[in-house]
């Protein structure tokens, strides 16, 4: 595990942190059900036009391997920094995404931890900004104390703003 990380971090841009390798599991469970149901209910179609009682589970099983290929792939080539400017994550190696949020935009921050991420010692950080009611950025699966650690440094200026706002 620890080669995995080493060599994800070296393959990384500068100063950009992969998730952990034991955010693998559960990216890769997260695009997994939402694949497979269409492939099973695309399946019953099928069998019950053409007769091929065996297409429910081919399909179901053809939407969980794809469903875990990419979320493999997110897992892979999704990194972020937090550097004097706020929050940047950057998604995905052939349609790149990178989204920033500067301190000053920073609303509040959530963390959440379902069962699969206490159990793996993972969290979702979940920032939000200024703006409308959904203007959000969620991390997920990132090290639970990396999760922390990131709540309570963008936290920081949102208390400062506060405390000047009491003056």
């Amino acid at each position: 595990m620890a080669d995995h990380d080493e060599a994800a971090a070296a393959a990384a841009p500068a100063d950009w942190q992969p998730l952990p390798d034991r955010a693998r599991l559960p990216c890769m469970l997260t695009p997994m059900l939402p694949l497979a149901l269409p492939g099973l209910v695309g399946g019953f179609v099928l069998a019950g036009v053409s007769g091929f009682w065996f297409a429910p589970p081919v399909l179901a099983l053809a939407g969980l391997a794809i469903g875990a290929w990419v979320g493999l792939k997110h897992h892979r080539h999704t990194y972020w920094r937090l550097d004097a400017d706020g929050l940047a994550v950057r998604r995905g190696r052939l349609w790149q995404r990178e989204t920033r949020v500067p301190a000053s935009r920073v609303q509040h921050l959530d963390l959440k931890r379902g069962p699969l991420q206490r159990h793996r010692g993972l969290a979702t950080l979940v920032v939000h900004t200024a703006g409308t009611r959904h203007s959000a950025v969620t991390v997920p699966h990132l090290d639970a104390g990396d999760a922390e650690r990131l709540r309570d440094l963008l936290a920081r200026p949102v208390e400062a703003d506060d405390a000047d706002d009491d003056a």
